[in-house]
Order: structure tokens, then sequence, then C-alpha cells
């Protein structure tokens, strides 16, 4: 997971910036857009110039930049709102966070990088939505509240940064899809392995058939060696000074406050506020899986999941788990725990096969690895900065490498398979209409409800 990593030190969810994008000389950026948004659907804009290429100094216009309010400051969010602080072309207006520390710890960077005081802290989410100058927003609240913000903010008419997974259930992905789609936004999921070169070329030597006919893919993400850090009394706690409880439920189950609700990462392991790392984290390498071997999420397919839960405190989501999808042809996906399988991702074909990670890339034969994609093979989206990406997406109004449909199908796999084990039975699956076939209480497991008075 994500702010995980950074804790651990490990690098940047994505690099500092190579390229910033800008408008075109001569055309102010709410301009250029209207006139781009009035234009047919098919014209093809220009290549844009990064504004880097300026030098460090190089001021960009007010009407060039394009204006953020980042909603979720904490560990992930206060790194997203620092990466993106470092591009000329972008202005942070307005922070937003349930802790006031937090938020206003942002907003002092966000003041000290610009040299004055037009960052605004604000508690509710809404606030920052209903600002008619604020182009996008990036999401990084937990993941109970991704689907309320989100569709909110598509309706609002904001383009999206939105951290994984979409949603906590089937049917919030679902709402955001539909959102963004329907309201023709931008969204790039926080799935920043796309933007990672060894990840992009597993899936194109996977893809152009290098590892030969496609069979098996494994997929493993950590999730039992993660265990809850607060080992304190369970009883009900006094509110923290500066600490919006209510805020931070949201649509979650009203509960007394507890620390060992909200310290890390102990609520990444309550199913109230999130499915756990079979989704939080196994959504990074199912995305992989999918980007490499989109058969998977194409066609219909059989899922068999055993699990084991957690129990220690609050905890109560999936500990480790071990799940095998099947498809018609014979084409199969095994997703695991990191325990039972090497972390990562795996196209296995008839000739050969690609395992990728984070700590690098493997293949056999290992020649594999010196293959040159040629002009005529399928290429996919190249993005080197996952920020970046989403920044000339705004610009030109076409997909990021992360789009909302591609996160979409990364959650709702892990979602899908936990639903499976909670039933202890093997289920089908309908791609199209995206419902278990001939399960009705799984269908019913897609949906989870929401407290008075929110709704989507």
């Amino acid at each position: 997971m994500d702010s995980q990593n950074a804790k651990r030190g490990n690098r940047n969810p994505w690099a500092l910036p190579k390229h910033q994008p800008k408008a075109p000389d001569g055309l102010g950026r709410r301009r250029f857009l209207k006139q781009m948004a009035a234009a047919s659907g098919a014209v093809v804009l220009p290549e844009i110039i990064p504004s880097s290429a300026l030098g460090k100094d190089a001021a960009v216009p007010p009407s060039d930049r394009i204006t953020l309010g980042c909603i979720g400051v904490g560990g992930q969010g206060g790194g997203l709102l620092k990466n993106f602080l470092f591009f000329k072309d972008v202005r942070v207006l307005a922070v937003c966070d349930a802790y006031e520390d937090r938020r206003l710890k942002a907003k002092q960077r966000a003041d000290a990088q610009y040299g004055d005081k037009g960052c605004t802290a604000y508690l509710d989410y809404r606030e920052v939505l209903a600002r008619k100058d604020i182009d996008a927003v990036v999401i990084a609240a937990q993941d109970h509240w991704h689907a309320l913000i989100a569709t909110a903010a598509a309706q609002a008419g904001k383009d999206i940064y939105c951290e994984k997974p979409l949603g906590a259930s089937v049917q919030e992905s679902q709402a955001i899809r539909e959102a963004v789609r329907k309201h023709r936004r931008v969204f790039q999921t926080g799935t920043q392995q796309r933007s990672d070169s060894k990840f992009r070329f597993a899936c194109e030597l996977a893809r152009n058939g290098y590892v030969g006919k496609g069979h098996t893919v494994q997929v493993a993400t950590p999730g039992p060696n993660y265990h809850p850090k607060y080992n304190g009394p369970l009883d009900p706690q006094l509110v923290p000074k500066g600490f919006d409880w209510d805020t931070w439920l949201g649509p979650a189950p009203r509960q007394p406050y507890n620390p060992g609700r909200v310290a890390w990462p102990d609520w990444y392991l309550i199913w109230d506020y999130c499915a756990g790392f079979i989704v939080n984290w196994g959504v990074h390498h199912l995305d992989i899986a999918l980007w490499g071997c989109p058969e998977l999420a194409g066609e219909p397919f059989e899922v068999n999941c055993q699990a084991v839960y957690r129990k220690k405190g609050f905890t109560d989501n999936v500990e480790s788990w071990n799940s095998t999808f099947t498809c018609p042809g014979g084409l199969k996906m095994v997703f695991t725990d990191s325990q039972k399988q090497k972390t990562g991702c795996r196209f296995i074909g008839d000739k050969g096969w690609v395992h990728v990670d984070r700590s690098g890339i493997w293949a056999q034969p290992e020649s594999l690895l010196k293959v040159k994609i040629k002009p005529q093979e399928t290429h996919l989206h190249k993005s080197d900065n996952h920020g970046d990406d989403f920044l000339k997406s705004i610009r030109n109004r076409k997909d990021p490498v992360s789009d909302v449909d591609s996160g979409h199908r990364a959650s709702y796999f892990g979602m899908v398979a936990d639903i499976a084990a909670r039933l202890g039975r093997k289920l089908r699956w309908d791609p199209k209409k995206e419902l278990f076939v001939g399960a009705d209480d799984a269908n019913a497991m897609l949906t989870r409800p929401m407290r008075e008075p929110w709704k989507l």
C-alpha cells in the first residue's frame, strides 16, 4: 500500500516531474479548454510543450495554471500534495482533512511553496467542490469515503485523481465510473505502477505473445504481514482535540471513538473502512494482471477463494487468502497473499514467463528482457510520471494511463474474491452485467449500506 511505502522510506509514488505541460502560447488555460470542449470529439490536440523547459524560475500565467484541491492530506495524501506542489503550472488552492493539524500543516506547506497565504484549509470536502476556481481534486481519504467524494466531484465538474481502490464495494466503484463517464471528467486512479516502465514492458511482452499462448497469471500481494499497531483498551475514549470523529466516519457505521479505529495500519484492517488488503493492496498487481491480460476482465469466470479473517482488537477483514479465477477457455489467474506466491504479477505462456514487481523484472528465457517491441506491435500508454500524466490528460481531455475503467476492474476483482470466501463456495461472474450468475446472496454483497444521511 502506498502510504506504507512512504513510511518505510521507499521512493515516492511517482518521481519528481520531468515534464510539465502548459497551454498553447497565447491561449489561456480556461479559454483553451472551453474551445476544445466545443470542438468535435475527434479533434486531435497538439502535443503539449512542457513548462519545465522554460527553466526553474519561469513564471506560468495564472490563466494557464491547473488549480487543485487536495482532500485527505495524511500520509499518502500529504505525499501527493508535496509532489503536485513541484509542478510550476499547478496551484493548490485548498486542502481538506478531518484532522485540524494535518490540514493546517498542508496549508502551511502550500503557502510556503507559493510565498503567500492563498491556500485555504477546510474540514468539509463539499466546500472545496463548491469553489468554481478549482479545476481538479486529489482524493486520498479513507477507502470508505472514495465513492461519495469522487461522484460529487464529477458532478461538480472537477477532474479527479483518486487513490485506489474505487470505493469499498463493487456498487461504489460502479458509481464512480458512471459519474466520471456521464460528466466527461478526467480520472486518474492511484495505481501508479502503470507509470513504471518495467510494468509496462512486462505487459507488452505478454500482450504481444512473447511468452507464447498465455494460460496462467499469478498475482500475489502483501496481507498477513500487516498487524494492528494499537494495543490499548477497546472501550470508548475521548475524541482528541482538533479531530472531527463524525466527519472521519462519514458513511461508515456509527461507533464510539477509539484510537484503535484510526491508527495506521489498523483502519486498513477494519471492514467498516476498508475491504482489506485483498482489495487495497491487491488492486495494484491485479491492475497489472488485467493490463497485460485483458481477457481476464472480458470473459465470464468462476472464482473460488479460501480466506482467513482477522480477529485482534477491532480488526475483522481478510488477513490471508488463496483464490483462483477460471475462464471458460482454460485461462486462469491465481491470486493469493504474498506468503503463498512471489509478490508481483507473473504472465505464464507455453513459451516462457515474465514476472514483474516493484523490486524488479525477471523472465524465462532471460532473453525476453532484451526484446524490443516492434512499431507494429501493441504499445501501451506510456507514462513516466503518474501526476504529470494526469495533468496532461486534463489539458488534452484524453484518458490517463490509469483511467476510471481500469481502476474499477482492478478494484472489483479483489472484492468478488472476498465475497466468494465469505460465502464459502465457487461463484460465477458475468462481466457484462457485473453480477454473479444465479447467486442472489452474493449479489446482495456487492452493495454496502451507508450511514444516514449519506447516500450515493
